[in-house]
């Protein structure tokens, strides 16, 4: 009865996220168009995604060590658990920021949009791919783009779900470009929405997303990459359920 009802949910919240996708598209088609449009289109992304978790019943509740400056420039780094998580970033973030994600939303009917405008894919498996898909962000941060990328790579295949290991890019890219980096702990959503929600489906409820001070990069060299990197890990991962 359970899995009845959670599937039921998801099939009630697909419903709304179609529908305002749609609601919203002809706005979306028109600002992504052009780069000066990018903050205005990420606006829409956030009332989509706010309305999205208003009529489905799922909310975010996010906890911030340290205040953040809606002016800067930042790479935040999270765990995947969800395809809410990118919601829970829209609704989280300010101006112009972008995503970077699996080549596959290319084809997502939904999110291809973006990852062929705003956002960028990239091909796990293709060094040549990682290399332009970094590039690019590299140039996007020097414009003032904030860079929201999950460094696992993948939402991971266990469940309950555990912290898998971290890719190098972002880190080796925060130092290059002395970008603050923003570990968040993206907390449970799992609960509520693992993956798409299509095996265990989902249900109304409150997401917790605890985001840690920014760490200041400007002082680190390359060599300090991966030391960076098992910092941002234990920080997301002591937060964790």
């Amino acid at each position: 009865m359970i899995n009845f009802l959670r599937q039921v949910h998801r099939t009630w919240f697909l419903f709304w996220i179609l529908f305002f996708f749609a609601l919203f598209y002809p706005l979306y088609y028109v600002t992504s168009r052009n780069e000066k449009y990018y903050s205005t289109l990420n606006f829409f992304r956030k009332a989509n995604s706010f309305l999205c978790s208003l009529f489905s019943g799922i909310f975010f509740r996010y906890q911030y060590e340290e205040k953040l400056d809606h002016k800067q420039t930042y790479i935040y780094c999270a765990n995947h658990t969800s395809n809410l998580d990118i919601m829970i970033f829209c609704i989280m973030g300010h101006g112009k920021f972008h995503f970077m994600g699996k080549d596959e939303l290319l084809n997502n009917p939904i999110l291809s949009i973006f990852f062929k405008t705003i956002d960028i894919s990239v091909n796990r498996d293709s060094k040549i791919s990682a290399f332009k898909a970094f590039k690019k962000a590299g140039e996007n941060l020097e414009k003032g783009m904030s860079l929201i990328i999950f460094p696992e790579g993948k939402i991971d295949d266990h469940y309950p779900p555990k912290l898998a290991e971290f890719k190098n890019g972002p880190f080796r890219l925060a130092i290059d470009k002395n970008i603050p980096l923003v570990p968040v702990s993206i907390v449970d959503v799992w609960k509520i929405n693992w993956d798409d929600g299509s095996k265990y489906g989902s249900k109304p409820g409150i997401c917790d997303i605890y985001v840690h001070k920014p760490i200041n990069t400007a002082t680190l060299a390359d060599v300090d990459a991966d030391v960076l990197k098992e910092k941002v890990y234990r920080l997301i991962d002591s937060k964790l359920i």
